[in-house]
């Protein structure tokens, strides 16, 4: 009698299951994202990604280069990016585990029971399994929001790198800029202090008034007064590139003091005005000096739209639109009834103390569906809907805005570098010509044919225009920083690395039980993902 209700319950079971089955071949509800619509962006030459993906190589700087290469391997928001990703890669194992059974429930009691004197055991052991078929598509689009918020989060690693490359060369240059006019002025200040001597001189002597010698101590002074700011602006960028590499101050400032080029060129420049009354002009390193890093640079560079829509910011704003569409699908289930296939074994026993029956006698099996309908919460459903549909309508405007974003910060980049570039020839003409009528000035000054405010005119335009001529070149060379990071330059060096540490995937291994998510193969960013 009991294989005969076991053998029904089976049959039953059965039959359940296949209409079950039978019903899960509906579509999934909700949009299929295919692609954003494209904006339609200028046609341009293309130009090569090798050049793009290590941009930074142009200014043909070695000790740029190692810093670039030591901010990828030490940046802390990379490595927190590359945590997100694995974080990004749970959740979708979630999602992926929620289209098996969602309930798997082992359970096991047992009482002693003593009543009117009389004692009773009480044993139940029950295994309980429940499984929603998916069959309006709820967990696949789950999967799929998942999965697009992997790729984000890919995307994000990428998007990070390209910033923070671009910061480390920009603060260098910074660093470099600032450098060079301390240069400047430390030099002019050594002009000015032997112009002073000689103004000194001359109102000792009776030649000059009082008022010639205090200009002369007040432009001194003035010149003096801005070394403190760029010597700040000096601390500042290191500061900034070591917070940038993941390193202490004190071994920052040994990198970048380990080029002797520029201290050895620096002390020469300097001095070499000690020993002569006039500026050397045709010695060209005593006019300029050159620590600001520079690029031979094509200044009508031609960019081709397509490089643009890979921006890896873009991309973010591609996949987050994609996850926005499939959530709509998972809301839009909610209006649908869900299937829920079940089943029960279990052993329930009561008996008199020491009277236990056997076990087979209290064997029981359930097996069956069942089905939910939220018939009456519509309104809070459809505004469910409503509300991710208009989410990722904004995502889509989000995305458009990036991508016009993108393409201004190109014309912003190209054109600033094209009038920079031409700023610089002219004034470098003006500091050759000043410097030039700074030496006849002074011929002139010493033989009485001008006076002293001929002279310290001459004297105020050198400093001014070499220390423009400094931030004209920091400037120059901030605007192909800004070029390369506008057209999403750098990650490509990240394709088919780790993300994660070897040190950190072994510490979490050994606090947490990751599988084989840290494994080399699974912590590497894929080659080729757009």
């Amino acid at each position: 009698m009991k294989k005969n209700i076991l053998f029904r319950l089976s049959k039953l079971g059965l039959y359940s299951i296949s209409i079950v089955l039978l019903s899960s071949g509906c579509s999934k509800l909700g949009p299929d994202f295919n692609a954003v619509e494209q904006l339609n962006t200028p046609k341009e030459q293309a130009t090569k990604n090798e050049q793009i993906a290590q941009w930074w190589k142009i200014f043909d700087d070695p000790l740029l280069d190692s810093l670039v290469t030591k901010t990828y391997a030490q940046n802390l928001d990379l490595k927190s990016a590359g945590l997100r990703i694995l974080q990004a890669r749970a959740v979708l194992g979630i999602s992926q585990g929620l289209t098996f059974a969602q309930q798997q429930t082992l359970s096991g009691s047992a009482a002693a029971i003593r009543s009117n004197g009389n004692s009773y055991g009480a044993v139940g052991v029950n295994f309980d399994v429940g499984w929603e078929m998916d069959v309006w598509g709820k967990y696949a689009r789950g999967i799929e929001s998942s999965e697009a918020d992997l790729y984000a989060s890919i995307a994000s690693y990428s998007d990070i790198m390209v910033s923070v490359i671009a910061e480390v060369a920009r603060n260098y240059i910074n660093y470099r800029t600032a450098q060079e006019r301390i240069a400047y002025a430390r030099r002019n200040i050594v002009i000015q202090e032997r112009v002073t001597r000689m103004t000194e001189i001359q109102f000792n002597s009776g030649n000059v008034s009082e008022l010639d010698m205090q200009q002369a101590r007040s432009q001194l002074y003035t010149t003096r007064s801005s070394l403190p700011s760029l010597e700040l602006s000096m601390i500042t960028t290191r500061n900034a590139m070591a917070l940038l590499m993941g390193i202490d101050l004190k071994e920052m400032e040994t990198i970048l003091n380990s080029s002797k080029k520029h201290s050895d060129t620096l002390n020469k420049y300097i001095n070499q005005e000690k020993n002569y009354v006039q500026i050397q002009e045709e010695d060209k390193a005593s006019i300029s000096i050159e620590f600001v890093p520079t690029a031979k640079f094509d200044p009508y560079y031609k960019v081709d739209a397509q490089l643009l829509k890979n921006r890896p910011d873009i991309k973010v704003a591609e996949y987050l639109a994609h996850s926005n569409s499939a959530k709509i699908g998972t809301a839009m289930a909610q209006l649908y009834p869900s299937f829920v296939l079940f089943g029960n074994i279990g052993i329930n026993t009561n008996s008199a103390s020491g009277s236990w029956s056997s076990a087979s006698d209290s064997i029981g099996v359930g097996i069956g569906p069942s089905f939910s309908w939220n018939i009456f919460a519509y309104d809070r459903i459809k505004n469910q809907v409503r509300l991710q549909d208009a989410i990722f309508e904004e995502s889509l405007v989000n995305y458009n805005k990036k991508v016009l974003q993108a393409a201004t910060e190109v014309s912003d980049a190209i054109h600033g570098y094209r009038l920079t570039n031409e700023q610089q020839e002219e004034n470098k003409k003006a500091v050759e010509a000043t410097v030039r009528a700074f030496n006849i000035s002074m011929t002139q000054y010493n033989d009485g044919l001008v006076s002293y405010q001929r002279l310290l005119s001459t004297v105020e335009s050198l400093t001014r225009n070499q220390d423009r001529y400094a931030q004209i070149k920091g400037s120059l060379a901030t605007y192909i920083v800004s070029l390369y990071k506008a057209l999403g330059g750098g990650w490509q060096m990240s394709q088919g690395e780790a993300y994660l540490s070897n040190e950190t995937a072994k510490k979490m291994q050994e606090r947490t039980d990751w599988g084989d998510y840290l494994d080399k193969n699974m912590t590497r960013l894929p080659k080729g993902m757009w």
